[in-house]
């Protein structure tokens, strides 16, 4: 299997820095609040000093929907939303051990981070790249969209989207859940210094799995000359 952005968005998005981790081995069965909790606190004492619409990975992210000619403010990143759940609510919810651990660290480190179940993905290819439209979108509560042409998101080789808006939304489909077993997590910056980020939490992600889990995992920081990434054997 393998995952790579689109020769058109490395072109249009010379400052996108991407990383991808593979890991096999998780269940829904491992506590991960206590550390998880440790990095929303971190988000939360950075919020305690400014909104999250002021930080510069966030604002990277609302100039480039502005880009794709979306409003910012209808159509947040990942993280962004979180961030903003966060601020109101003072914590994040419990979904499954592996998604709480990633959303903890997206808000940590302020970008997005999509956790998707490896197993519902078609292969051989998951690619980033403007839909053209036939491309199918499952939405959580079941229902089904087509993504306009031109807008970006995650395409498997049976032409079903996993995003929606590029990281606005993830698809139900690929959600992690109880029987996922395999991950593959993307995380992606648009800021300056976004490759430090991307390797630092893609670090952070493998740690926190190895810590919780007996997986094996691969990872790779993906670039205009080097792409691609071979994962799952």
């Amino acid at each position: 299997m393998r995952f790579r952005h689109a020769d058109t968005i490395w072109s249009a998005h010379p400052q996108l820095t991407a990383g991808v981790l593979y890991a096999d081995g998780v269940d829904d069965r491992a506590d991960t609040g206590p550390r998880a909790a440790a990095h929303t606190e971190r988000a939360a004492a950075r919020l305690a000093g400014a909104p999250e619409g002021e930080f510069p990975e966030i604002t990277a992210w609302r100039r480039t929907f502005s880009g794709l000619g979306l409003r910012p403010t209808q159509y947040r990143c990942a993280a962004e939303s979180l961030l903003r759940r966060l601020r109101k609510e003072g914590g994040l919810p419990r979904i499954h051990p592996v998604v709480d651990l990633c959303n903890a660290i997206s808000v940590a480190h302020a970008v997005p981070v999509a956790a998707l179940d490896a197993d519902r993905i078609a292969a051989p290819l998951l690619e980033v790249r403007p839909a053209r439209g036939e491309e199918v979108y499952t939405a959580f509560d079941g229902t089904t969209e087509h993504p306009a042409p031109g807008e970006v998101t995650f395409v498997d080789s049976a032409g079903r989207a996993h995003a929606r808006r590029w990281t606005h939304r993830q698809s139900g489909w690929s959600a992690v859940g109880p029987d996922t077993r395999r991950v593959l997590v993307v995380t992606e910056a648009m800021h300056d210094g976004g490759e430090r980020t991307v390797r630092a939490l893609l670090k952070t992600v493998a740690e926190e799995l190895a810590a919780h889990w007996p997986v094996v995992t691969s990872d790779a920081v993906l670039t205009a000359g080097a792409p691609e990434f071979a994962f799952g054997g």
